[in-house]
């Protein structure tokens, strides 16, 4: 019988220990010098008569023979059994369905004995073909990588070569088999008669290292994320005297990394190699000489013995693409069976890297066609941001979806937010932050030879949310901002959202979301990106705040215009417009922020207010000056019917503007923020001296619809702060008392004006939420959302209609809902010609950074445009 060259080959070298594995492997090695632990040592020779064995058992026939390969002895002869007999291996991590569809092989192997599925293969196999691998270290795609035994034994050489690899070396498999930097470690050491400790444990496992300090290994294998793990694990203070070097590949390093753990090995004995390849040049490409790591850090270094490299442009990029020539380089793709007939069709590989040549002879990797995205416009180098966002400190994988750069950002031990990881790729990127989608991982996904997994990165929960889940998109066009301002831990109170936007961006989030939570104004988008969507077995939550609004502002104009007498919609809503307030403005932010929320939104309610007195005085004398100027409650005159229609709007931004600098005195602000809940309690004792004392400032008549029922905010705000069900008893106590007898004074037609006060103010205080159907509940937003325009306009509508009262209750409400559209259309209008604006600056950094691009592309080329 022939010998094969395999077998003869690892007969060279005799009694020397080939491989160490565990006692549990099923090769039937009973060698004997096994020691009392649990691995057995495989002489060259017993491991050349396991192959040889294996060969006959598989038969004389060449066939196709797909193996599931693991770190173990059956694997290694199984492999080596299959290529000695002249059979072309397809390896892999596991046999799946689409594998066995797609290249339908003659031979399985797959944990335990080879299944022939046919005596002789029915597929047209090149002579010169030995080998196939995925392109992507896993068995997902049917792409795979045609590769001769000239390409395995040139590389295994090259490899051995620069490793200085010797008979005394051994070995730890850290990476798979069936990935080809692992494939690359067996090939090269069993080449130069060195051994192997084939082992599947981690790096994170002590028994790990336990077996290679009382083995003697001198090397191991690592890709990026092997040396994140190695950081965990303290390497940096292990002993290991035995160790000769390590290997990195896989992966780019980032290049302070890189500087470290080439200084740690010059500290500690061992030399560290940063590798460059890929599976389409059977593992390896090129080496950094361990001398010049920690001063190249940057760089791949040289090509591997007997290859070269050339720059080659590439035409639309005006950039230097690495093409890689040597014996080494596949024969070509697979990707149905037919395609294993095929002679070589490759002769040099484009890597799809963009390089350059320093001035010391080495090569540098500066970006990759393939991993370019164009997102606004802009060409994003993706592997140059995760490099320079390791620089800053975050560990990342980029990748783009649609519109948008996706970024999975570890959690580190520092905890850094996702707003952090946004802003700074934004100012690295030049994109607008709402472009930009961060989403906190524990680990980075990753395939199985540990390169990251961008498919999987672009699943992550919030890395591409529908448009009606996105959050940004949402806030943004409710509350009139420049989406870029708004990052991933932005809430809507942080956003400086307020009552008038509340009702709005509420009903939008719950169509996006199904059932909103009750504390949503304070969840970041992020947090509100991640709820479930979910579908609510009966209407929508409203808040108990939209829909006093709403029915508070149907009351006060339908007995405004006569079609009912129903009194006490102002004052419940002075109770709304102070628990909003406290919900909205007073918050956690800083003195300054609160003050510009606060004095935000009485703005926005003043200053449509005073616009829509100015245009009635052209027309009409309704109104006088001190209305234009909102101060008729201060300055007079109090005895004017028209004059007075606006107290309540008055009042409120009175309210509210006092307020705001009330927590604006730093002393108080510190009170407030120690104890919110008595803080306001204190603000209602104060206000209540106006309830029994009116200090002569008002008729008893006015008294209730001036400044001097500020008590009725005070009580909102309360009632806001409390969380314990003791203090929304307190306030609902206090509440209950004040009102009772307030509006029983002459002339004042109380009827059950205090009935409804109270009524609409405990609704306010108890209900987190109120189940309406979904008609209501959109009637009721709309309503609530154009109370403000309702309140203004009906008191020039509903005289227009005479004794039609209920169709001037319609009209005065079609009016304000139209009016409020028409203010919220002006808003975004002009939103867009601030964002237009602001383009024109993208657009000149977007030009700036084209001709930057370009500059250094040309550099490659030894042309510099100046």
């Amino acid at each position: 019988m022939t010998i094969s060259p395999i077998v003869a080959h690892l007969r060279n070298y005799d009694d020397r220990i080939a491989v160490l594995c565990s006692r549990s492997s099923s090769a039937g090695v009973t060698a004997a010098g096994s020691v009392a632990d649990d691995v057995r040592r495989v002489t060259y020779a017993q491991l050349a008569t396991l192959v040889e064995e294996y060969a006959t058992r598989l038969g004389p026939h060449r066939r196709l023979v797909a193996l599931a390969a693991r770190n173990d002895i059956d694997s290694l002869v199984a492999y080596l059994g299959a290529l000695s007999t002249g059979s072309v291996v397809l390896l892999a991590a596991e046999i799946t369905e689409e594998l066995l569809d797609t290249y339908d092989p003659d031979v399985v192997v797959d944990s335990g004995a080879p299944v022939a599925r046919r005596a002789k293969s029915r597929h047209d196999l090149h002579p010169d073909l030995a080998l196939l691998l995925s392109t992507s270290g896993s068995t997902g795609s049917p792409k795979l990588v045609r590769l001769s035994t000239a390409n395995l034994m040139s590389n295994a050489s090259a490899i051995a070569e620069y490793l200085s690899i010797g008979p005394d070396d051994r070995a730890a498999t850290t990476l798979p088999m069936f990935y080809c930097y692992g494939l690359s470690v067996v090939h090269s050491y069993l080449l130069r008669g060195a051994s192997l400790l084939l082992t599947e444990r981690s790096v994170l496992d002590d028994e790990f290292w336990d077996q290679v300090r009382s083995h003697r290994v001198t090397s191991f294998a690592a890709v990026p994320y092997t040396i994140d793990l190695l950081d965990r694990v303290g390497f940096d203070r292990m002993r290991l005297p035995d160790l000769r070097y390590i290997t990195q590949a896989g992966g780019r390093l980032a290049p302070e990394r890189v500087r470290a753990y080439a200084q740690l090995g010059a500290r500690s004995g061992w030399d560290f190699f940063v590798m460059y390849g890929q599976t389409e040049a059977t593992a390896r490409m090129a080496y950094l000489p361990p001398e010049l790591a920690a001063e190249h850090p940057e760089c791949i270094g040289v090509p591997i013995p007997g290859g070269r490299f050339t720059l080659e442009q590439v035409d639309d990029d005006s950039a230097a693409e690495l093409v890689y020539h040597g014996p080494n380089v596949m024969m070509g793709y697979a990707q149905s069976p037919g395609d294993l007939a095929l002679g070589p069709s490759v002769e040099a590989l484009r890597t799809g890297d963009l390089a350059r040549r320093t001035a010391d002879g080495l090569y540098q990797v500066v970006g990759r066609r393939s991993r370019f995205a164009k997102i606004f416009g802009l060409r994003i180098d993706l592997q140059r941001l995760e490099s320079r966002l390791a620089a800053a400190g975050f560990t990342t994988s980029c990748t783009e979806s649609g519109e948008r750069l996706v970024i999975a950002a570890r959690r580190g031990a520092d905890v850094r937010s996702s707003a952090e990881v946004t802003a700074a790729a934004a100012r690295l990127s030049g994109l607008p932050a709402a472009a930009i989608r961060t989403c906190p991982v524990d680990e980075l996904p990753r395939l199985a030879n540990g390169k990251p997994d961008y498919p999987a990165i672009r699943s992550l929960p919030g890395a591409a949310p529908s448009a009606t889940r996105d959050i940004r998109a949402l806030y943004a066009d409710a509350l009139g901002l420049d989406p870029a301002v708004i990052r991933p831990d932005s809430s809507f109170v942080d956003l400086g959202g307020n009552s008038l936007t509340y009702v709005t961006t509420s009903a939008r989030l719950e169509r996006a979301l199904g059932r909103l939570p009750a504390d949503w104004p304070s969840l970041s988008v992020a947090e509100l990106e991640r709820i479930p969507s979910g579908n609510t077995t009966f209407g929508r939550s409203l808040d108990p705040s939209t829909l006093l609004r709403a029915v508070g502002i149907v009351l006060i104009a339908g007995s405004h215009i006569g079609v009912f007498t129903v009194w006490g919609g102002a004052h419940v809503l002075l109770g709304v417009a102070g628990f909003n307030f406290a919900r909205f403005a007073v918050t956690a932010a800083p003195r300054a922020q609160r003050l510009h929320h606060a004095l935000r939104t009485a703005a926005l309610i003043a200053i449509p207010t005073a616009a829509w007195v100015a245009i009635t005085l052209l027309f009409s004398d309704y109104y006088g000056w001190q209305n234009v100027l909102l101060l008729n409650k201060i300055l007079g005159p109090h005895d004017s019917d028209t004059a007075g229609h606006l107290w309540f709007i008055e009042v409120l931004v009175l309210f509210m503007v006092a307020a705001a600098l009330l927590v604006r005195i730093p002393f108080l602000d510190r009170l407030e923020r120690r104890d919110p809940f008595w803080f306001a309690m204190a603000l209602v004792a104060v206000t209540l001296l106006f309830r029994v004392q009116p200090f002569g400032l008002y008729s008893a008549h006015d008294v209730p619809f001036s400044p001097l029922a500020c008590w009725f905010f005070a009580l909102g705000w309360a009632a806001a702060k409390a969380r314990a069900i003791w203090q929304r008893l307190l306030v609902s106590a206090v509440m209950l008392i004040s009102v009772t007898g307030y509006f029983d004074v002459p002339e004042l037609d109380v009827a059950d004006r205090e009935r409804l006060v109270m009524a609409g103010l405990l609704v306010l205080f108890w209900l987190p939420a109120v189940r309406v159907p979904a008609l209501i509940a959109g009637m009721a937003a709309v309503l609530a959302d154009s109370s403000l325009f309702v309140y203004l306009l009906h008191w020039q509508v509903y005289p227009l209609f005479g004794q039609h009262h209920l169709a001037a209750l319609l009209a005065a409400l079609v009016a304000g809902v139209a009016a409020t559209r028409v203010v919220a259309g002006l808003r975004r209008w002009s939103l867009s010609r601030g964002s237009a604006l602001e383009s024109q600056d993208f657009g000149r950094r977007f030009l700036s950074q084209f001709r930057e691009q370009n500059v250094a592309r040309n550099r490659l080329a030894g042309k510099v445009i100046e």
